[in-house]
């Protein structure tokens, strides 16, 4: 039976989404927190950001860039952990954050409602690398298959919801062409 669903689904181009490889907490060395509170899955929104700061291009200094960005929001914000769900290398890796189920700090008013995916650089001017966007996109997929996030999701830019440069100029322009990005104002936008 098995058999037939694979070669139907080969042949009318249904496949199973492809997970990216995503590097624990654990592995990126990240520091022991409290759990923040828990979201209703599946999400209805994905918020696309940019770290604003270096790029990394291997899992080693991935790992130490997801360190430094911890320790700013720890440290310096105040928050309970990193901001964002999830974090996308140059490496083409995914870097988990707080993950699929704990309410992040990415987004004011979107926050449990929402993944946050953060790329590490700044795409102002320059875009990010076919990787990092297949690695995006291929993370989105599989969090709709797994029910984190819903089918009929919303995927905008950080600007979307804050008077903000986030994710860039370069990579807004990108996001603008994935299946379910919708632009503009969102309700509760500040500035």
């Amino acid at each position: 039976m098995f058999h037939i669903f694979l070669l139907l689904s080969l042949c009318i181009g249904l496949e199973a989404a492809t997970c990216p490889e995503i590097v624990s907490r654990a592995q990126w060395g990240a520091r022991n927190v409290k759990s923040s509170g828990a979201m209703a899955l599946p999400v209805s929104h994905v918020f696309i950001h940019h770290t604003a700061g270096v790029t990394c291009n291997n899992k080693d200094t991935c790992s130490r860039v997801a360190r430094q960005i911890q320790n700013y929001h720890i440290d310096t914000r105040k928050w309970a952990d990193i901001g964002y769900s999830f974090l996308v290398g140059g490496d083409g890796r995914i870097y988990e954050g707080r993950g699929w189920k704990a309410v992040g700090a990415h987004t004011y008013g979107y926050n449990s409602k929402a993944i946050g995916l953060s790329f590490m650089g700044n795409f102002e001017k320059v875009a990010s690398s076919a990787a990092m966007l297949k690695a995006a996109r291929n993370l989105i997929d599989c969090g709709v298959e797994k029910k984190f996030i819903s089918a009929s999701r919303q995927i905008h830019g950080h600007r979307d919801a804050k008077c903000t440069a986030c994710p860039g100029a370069a990579l807004y322009t990108i996001i603008q062409k994935w299946v379910g990005f919708k632009g503009g104002k969102l309700p509760g936008y500040s500035c």
